[in-house]
């Protein structure tokens, strides 16, 4: 069964989508709810898988820095649904509203741990990302659209 990538459409959809972000990127350090937001949500391209229950198992966002560069935060595919193609999926889909967006390249800090997953995907290391929780470094990495 292929589930599509598509914007959260829903307040139930929503908060399904950021429960998500919540559990896999804060959750895990005790971070509180609502770390997983920032002031750029409304302004920002949102992209999820749901299962058969409307569970989100994939979720990533998109901003614009700028008219020429996008920034991909806030990946998150649930423990379960990993290694099945969903992240790439979510991150195709957010280069592609991108590329619409008239962007010409793409940014993200990823944690050290997945950047083989970006590597595969095209994009390059071009320096040191922050480090989060005292102990996750990530790599700020880059892609050519």
């Amino acid at each position: 069964m292929v589930m599509e990538v598509r914007s959260p459409r829903t307040p139930e959809e929503f908060a399904r989508y950021y429960e998500l972000r919540w559990r896999v990127l804060r959750a895990p350090w005790g971070a509180p709810r609502g770390s997983e937001r920032d002031e750029l949500e409304e302004s920002a391209t949102h992209a999820m898988i749901v299962d058969a229950d409307g569970n989100a198992v994939a979720a990533g966002r998109l901003h614009l820095n700028s008219p020429e560069e996008g920034q991909i935060r806030y990946m998150a595919v649930a423990e379960d649904a990993r290694g099945r193609g969903f992240g790439r999926r979510i991150v195709d889909y957010l280069e592609a509203e991108a590329r619409s967006a008239g962007a010409t390249n793409v940014v993200l800090n990823a944690r050290d741990e997945v950047l083989g997953f970006y590597t595969a995907l095209g994009y390059e290391v071009v320096g040191p990302g922050p480090t989060m929780f005292g102990t996750v470094t990530h790599s700020k990495m880059r892609k050519r659209l």
